[in-house]
């Protein structure tokens, strides 16, 4: 793979990481989620115009909020 291609990967996937933490950090906080302990979360990537369903499934712990 070019550099090229690797510094766009690693642009896009900052800006992923980066604006997700954002939103959940957001989501935690405006909303009343009922003492819950963990939130469940999912990300899935796709890309235009290929198969790419790429899913990630898991649990965010709210203890410490």
């Amino acid at each position: 793979m070019s550099e090229e291609f690797n510094m766009s990967m690693r642009k896009f996937l900052k800006q992923v990481g980066v604006t997700s933490q954002q939103e959940i950090e957001r989501i935690v906080r405006e909303n009343d989620l009922g003492g819950r302990k963990t939130l469940a979360v999912k990300m899935v990537l796709t890309a235009e115009g290929t198969d790419l369903n790429h899913v990630v499934e898991s649990e965010i712990d709210l203890s410490g909020t």
